[in-house]
């Protein structure tokens, strides 16, 4: 049998195929555009395995998408491909509505009209077996308080970016498909990832990338942001066993159940890189801490209750905080080819924009 999984060249993508691939010899068809954050070094590793099957192309390209699905008869239609940061989204947020919203309307169209043609019912792949899963954020639901209780899959949709704005559009047409069209999807919505392979505009690879070349670490407003943390891996094993047993229909809350500030996650950092890896005038990173003006419409809580996720799928996070964000500075100290691999010109001038000082 074989799965196809779009923007699988990205972070979360790229290391659901590594998971995959780990305890499966079932075929990935990884269709990827290839934008800023899709690098095909993150899959080096399958180049000459045959179970993956790389194909660069747009999901919006509807006559690419339905060639696939023809020629591969896949059993299920993973989508991970996205425009995924908010600071981008609030400076270019066309892009993320061509993606997101259009580029997930297309491939569900393509999906809904090769699901038409599965048989109703057979041994194998049939429309009752098929499956479409798409993967979102825990930014659709919007922002909590200090004293909120952590999203359920039952708080209602109230999105403050154009990205989380974006996401939130592509789940509603998920939904809609399933509920007009019958098509047998699956939905998940995950909290903050960190881990491998990790593009460094992002909090976690950009403090420790920074510390290391002794730039300035920085913070947005007092840092007090709160998320919930997930290592990648566990987010890739959830998807897997949401895929296996998940209710046609259904969304899934994944959380790593790890609440930290965004400045106690740097001081964390700067603390293991003093340990792996000391600067060598014998200071500690933490003293390259800069605050920078906050970015606009800042959430300033997320977390989310991935009980249903243990409760009906038995499945919960292996890694804790500190065991999954000691994994992920070794990771960036032991793979520095992939890191100046990714730190091109065009990557610096982003972040000139973005933390660059008036």
């Amino acid at each position: 049998m074989t799965i196809l999984v779009t923007g699988c060249a990205g972070f979360i993508g790229s290391n659901f195929v590594h998971t995959w691939l780990a305890s499966s010899n079932e075929t990935v068809i990884n269709l990827d555009k290839l934008t800023y954050a899709g690098n095909l070094a993150n899959l080096d590793s399958f180049k000459d395995d045959k179970r993956h099957v790389f194909v660069q192309g747009d999901i919006g390209d509807r006559d690419l998408v339905a060639a696939l699905l023809s020629k591969y008869q896949p059993r299920a239609v993973l989508n991970f491909a996205a425009e995924s940061h908010v600071d981008r989204s609030i400076h270019g947020p066309g892009e993320f509505i061509q993606t997101n919203v259009l580029g997930t309307f297309n491939l569900l169209e393509c999906v809904r009209a090769y699901w038409t043609k599965l048989p109703e019912s057979q041994v194998g792949l049939d429309q009752q077996t098929f499956r479409f899963l798409h993967v979102s954020t825990d930014e659709v639901y919007g922002s909590l308080s200090p004293t909120d209780v952590p999203f359920k899959e039952t708080n209602p949709y109230e999105p403050n970016s154009p990205y989380s704005a974006s996401k939130a559009a592509s789940d509603h047409l998920v939904r809609a498909w399933h509920h007009t069209y019958g098509l047998p999807v699956l939905t998940t919505n995950c909290s903050n990832n960190y881990g491998p392979y990790h593009f460094p505009e992002k909090l976690i690879p950009l403090v420790i990338l920074n510390a290391l070349a002794g730039k300035p670490l920085p913070i947005y407003g007092d840092g007090q942001q709160v998320r919930d943390w997930l290592y990648v891996e566990d987010h890739c094993r959830a998807i897997a066993r949401v895929l296996e047993a998940g209710r046609v229909g259904q969304c899934y809350n994944i959380g790593g159940w790890n609440e930290k500030a965004n400045l106690d996650v740097v001081r964390t950092l700067c603390g293991i890189l003093d340990e792996l890896q000391p600067r060598s005038d014998g200071k500690s990173y933490s003293e390259q801490i800069t605050y920078v003006k906050d970015r606009p419409g800042h959430d300033r809580r997320y977390a989310m209750d991935a009980s249903k996720m243990q409760r009906e799928l038995g499945w919960k996070p292996l890694e804790t905080f500190e065991t999954g964000i000691r994994k992920t500075v070794q990771w960036y100290l032991s793979n520095q080819s992939w890191v100046e691999g990714v730190t091109s010109g065009a990557y610096r001038q982003w972040l000139d924009k973005h933390y660059g000082r008036d």
